[in-house]
């Protein structure tokens, strides 16, 4: 218990820390928000080590318990890293089909109004014909946004699917875990959600409601660490998504921007689509309780 608890502390501690200057400045708009951001990443991993140093456990043992290796196949490793590099853009794409398909996202492929106001935005010049460059960065995000992303993505990945799901599953069974993980990373996003990230239209709720986002995506990324015994599927998963994710702001219309609190794979349509996703591969590809991890 005490390398679990140790790990919370850590994680949770320094997530404030590195959040603080947010809370003491100007919130999200302060200057240096992003790079906050992606450090805030790496405090999950600083409480692996935290949990280590409780364990004593010999370093080889310890990475292979926490998923830095490849598993016990590493043929279906490979797959499942495949399988998340592709699968989560078409679950984002999937999403903003549906959403424009439901009505709550109003598309403009012509216009492409609402990149061109965010480019406005940032001061840039905006060209005769946004499409070539659309594509471009879509393109550019599925292929190479998972290798860039990868790093930071790690940063959290080793925390969560990495030492805390399987310190979970192996105690309450694997849908309990995944759940219970995934509202702990959900509630670790606080110092940020709290401020409005990813909801600013929510305040303060968008903490409560970006911790349902991570329950149900946790469920698929957690499958993917325990379906391969590595974490590195479940990295994968969540640099693809961070960099496929705003997609959907390339695609809406000025006139009537999307409620990403209803649309896109962060949405109630988003949460449907993953609620599905995480039962079926459950059921189709059961993945066995591991033994706890100290």
């Amino acid at each position: 218990m005490k390398p679990l608890i140790a790990f919370l502390l850590v994680a949770f501690g320094l997530s404030w820390a590195v959040a603080l200057p947010l809370w003491l400045g100007d919130g999200l708009n302060t200057p240096v928000a992003g790079l906050l951001a992606s450090l805030m990443m790496f405090t999950p991993t600083v409480g692996v080590l935290a949990a280590w140093l409780f364990t004593r456990t010999p370093a080889r043992q310890w990475l292979r318990e926490t998923g830095l290796t490849l598993g016990g196949h590493k043929g279906r490793t490979a797959l499942l890293v495949l399988a998340a590099w592709l699968g989560v853009p078409l679950l984002v794409a999937l999403a903003i089909a549906v959403s424009a398909a439901v009505g709550v996202l109003r598309v403009d492929l012509d216009g492409m109004s609402l990149f061109q106001a965010q480019l406005r935005a940032q001061g840039l010049s905006v060209p005769e014909s946004l499409a070539p460059i659309a594509v471009t960065q879509v393109v550019v995000a599925v292929l190479l946004g998972p290798v860039l992303n990868a790093i930071p993505a790690l940063g959290e990945e080793w925390g969560w699917r990495g030492y805390l799901l399987p310190r979970l599953t192996g105690t309450r069974g694997v849908v309990a875990g995944l759940l219970l993980s995934g509202a702990i990373w959900g509630l670790w996003h606080a110092p940020l959600t709290l401020l409005g990230y990813n909801y600013p239209g929510l305040g303060p709720w968008a903490a409560l409601y970006f911790t349902g986002f991570c329950v149900l995506a946790g469920v698929v990324f957690g499958w993917l660490r325990l379906r391969s015994g590595s974490v590195w599927p479940a990295v994968v998963a969540h640099a693809s998504l961070n960099a496929v994710a705003p997609a959907v702001m390339l695609l809406g219309d000025v006139a009537a921007p999307p409620n990403l609190v209803v649309a896109g794979l962060g949405g109630v349509v988003g949460w449907i689509l993953l609620a599905v996703c995480g039962a079926l591969l459950l059921k189709f590809f059961p993945v066995r309780t591991p033994q706890p991890v100290s």
